[in-house]
């Protein structure tokens, strides 16, 4: 990927019931078709008993890869509403499986989309989301009077510090929003009057948390 984008923080799961059905969201980061059918076979393994695993996919830079599934249940009540769970919350490179224990009471097919919504919809809160943001990363070599100088600019602009390494001299590497590089480093020469030295590194993404509220308001019949 070659832009910023959102995806889930971690993997992990959730767990609904609605009338009497278990219903478990496990969410995964994927980066390749492979990755999300051993993601769905690990879940289905773990789940055998259960009467559905109902899932769908994104992946790649735009979406190119959409895949969903119903898994026996009605057409369109469980992969659909899913996958657009998924697309309404401008996640990347996920995956989202739903399984269901069926609890003896038919939901209807409303009431069947409403809850497959739900469960990917809280599944998401509960794992969270981060922003994968490329950073540019940079590392400033200064003396040490001037180190409480430096420190104090990162932290009030909260400028993300990956290292802290103590010499002869102090050399922090830090990471910056590749838009934002030029003016950085500019500032920081201007605020050090140029009594540093700068390595440019390398591009590489970096996790930024991003508060969400993905719940579907729907509730099931």
């Amino acid at each position: 990927m070659e832009t910023d984008y959102l995806t889930i923080q971690a993997s992990g799961n959730h767990e609904l019931e609605i009338k009497k059905s278990r219903f478990i969201a496990d969410l995964g980061r994927v980066t390749t078709e492979d990755d999300a059918k051993a993601f769905l076979a690990d879940v289905t393994a773990r789940e055998a008993k259960a009467t559905h695993h109902c899932w769908a996919y994104l992946i790649g830079e735009h979406d190119e890869i959409q895949r969903e599934s119903d898994n026996g249940e009605p057409s369109g009540t469980a992969g659909v509403p899913i996958l657009t769970v998924l697309q309404r919350n401008h996640l990347h490179n996920v995956i989202a499986v739903v399984t269901r224990y069926f609890g003896g009471i038919k939901l209807g097919a409303g009431g069947l989309i409403r809850a497959y919504s739900n469960a990917t919809s809280t599944g998401i809160e509960a794992v969270g989301v981060v922003k994968l943001v490329r950073q540019q990363e940079l590392t400033l070599t200064v003396d040490y009077p001037n180190y409480d100088r430096l420190n104090h600019y990162l932290t009030e602009n909260a400028i993300s510090i990956l290292a802290t390494n103590y010499t002869d001299q102090v050399a922090v590497t830090i990471a910056v929003d590749l838009a934002a590089v030029a003016d950085t480093q500019a500032a920081i020469t201007n605020l050090l009057s140029d009594r540093l030295t700068v390595v440019v590194g390398d591009i590489a993404y970096n996790e930024v948390p991003v508060e969400i509220n993905a719940s579907s308001r729907d509730t099931t019949d």
